[in-house]
């Protein structure tokens, strides 16, 4: 189900952000959009997890939907779609950071990003400002058609 179409569980805050991101796959995604720069279809489908083609297209319609990603066409290559985050997206940023220190505390297993953590922790404002400036610098390429994405 997508957003558009979907009935809410419950009006629990934490059930209606569930019904939008609770899946296997989709914080993922989110995870790639933000932190690893990922903007293309094959660049999702490179990552460790190896995310089904069918499942990757799926996600990332529903996050579309969502107004949590925006689709332009790559000025580069009017074949290849570029997805990137909104500041809707952006503003998981923190609870992402949460499940990353949650992560890096009870399952030592984990790959902890303690540089991320450490930068999130001195000062989560000024974290979250270096996020949306890049972002911001990326779009305006983007709309420019002078995309940096690494176009795989």
């Amino acid at each position: 189900m997508t957003k558009l179409n979907q009935i809410n569980r419950s009006s629990c805050p934490v059930s209606c952000a569930l019904d939008i991101l609770g899946d296997k796959w989709t914080l993922l995604v989110v995870r790639d959009l933000i932190f690893f720069s990922k903007r293309y279809f094959r660049d999702f489908q490179n990552s460790p997890e190896k995310i089904a083609t069918n499942i990757l297209s799926n996600r990332l319609k529903k996050l579309e939907e969502c107004h949590l990603i925006l689709r332009y066409r790559d000025p580069a290559n009017a074949r290849k779609v570029i997805y990137m985050p909104t500041e809707k997206c952006l503003d998981l940023v923190p609870p992402i950071m949460e499940l990353v220190r949650w992560s890096a505390k009870y399952i030592p297993e984990s790959n902890a990003h303690w540089d991320l953590i450490q930068r999130f922790e001195r000062d989560p404002v000024e974290f979250m400002a270096e996020i949306r400036r890049s972002l911001h610098r990326e779009n305006e390429a983007i709309v420019l058609g002078t995309t940096t994405a690494s176009g795989n």
